[in-house]
């Protein structure tokens, strides 16, 4: 099938009812396909249907969970050059949060408004339901989720919180000290601990001023 070097916009089928807002179909998969755009007025459904070259098109969108936004989020974020540190939803879920940081140099406004910009557009492509949308940086008190977070930020302070105590204590702060595999080793008043990062319920950067 030739694909047009135009956007256009097909004609909906006689019985599928008006629904508002616009939604943007890409043609092949990724972000690669926002080349190449069809814009129909279409959010918020379940199904719809479309006459296209005298075809009827069906359109059907599933409803994505929040551990499938975030992995859309982090690949989408990683083609544009920055790193997805957290995402939470809020208010029923019809809030999104993402939190987003870069190498080598603090997040501006500018960058907010750029991943803004272009997860707004992904979240239509990919059908996500939601109202608003948040991008921000991540703080002085800077969420650690995965090994690599520890690990690029030895030798500072977090706050911890476990899904069980250890040693009797499950919230603390220590130093860090390595982080390798899944484990993690921390200095707690003196003394060394290795902490699974599956055992971590919570963990965030101790600010320094």
């Amino acid at each position: 099938m030739k694909r047009p070097s135009h956007a256009y916009l097909p004609t909906p089928h006689p019985n599928t009812p008006t629904h508002r807002g616009t939604f943007i179909y890409t043609y092949g998969t990724g972000l690669e396909g926002f080349s190449s755009t069809l814009s129909v007025f279409l959010l918020k459904f379940c199904s719809y249907n479309y006459i296209f070259n005298g075809r009827v098109a069906h359109f059907l969108f599933v409803k994505r969970s929040p551990a499938t936004v975030e992995a859309l989020v982090e690949r989408a974020l990683q083609h544009l050059g920055y790193e997805l540190v957290d995402l939470e939803r809020a208010s029923r879920g019809r809030l999104i949060r993402v939190f987003i940081d870069q190498p080598g140099g603090a997040i501006t406004v500018d960058d907010c408004a750029t991943v803004s910009h272009h997860l707004s557009r992904l979240f239509a492509v990919e059908g996500v339901d939601y109202d608003r949308l948040e991008v921000s940086s991540p703080g002085l008190d800077r969420p650690l989720k995965r090994v690599a977070d520890f690990q690029r930020f030895v030798g500072a302070q977090a706050r911890i919180r476990l899904r069980h105590p250890l040693q009797g204590r499950s919230n603390f702060i220590a130093t860090l000290k390595a982080a390798e595999g899944t484990k993690i080793r921390v200095d707690l008043e003196g003394a060394e601990l290795e902490l699974d990062v599956a055992d971590i319920e919570r963990a965030r950067l101790v600010p320094r001023f």
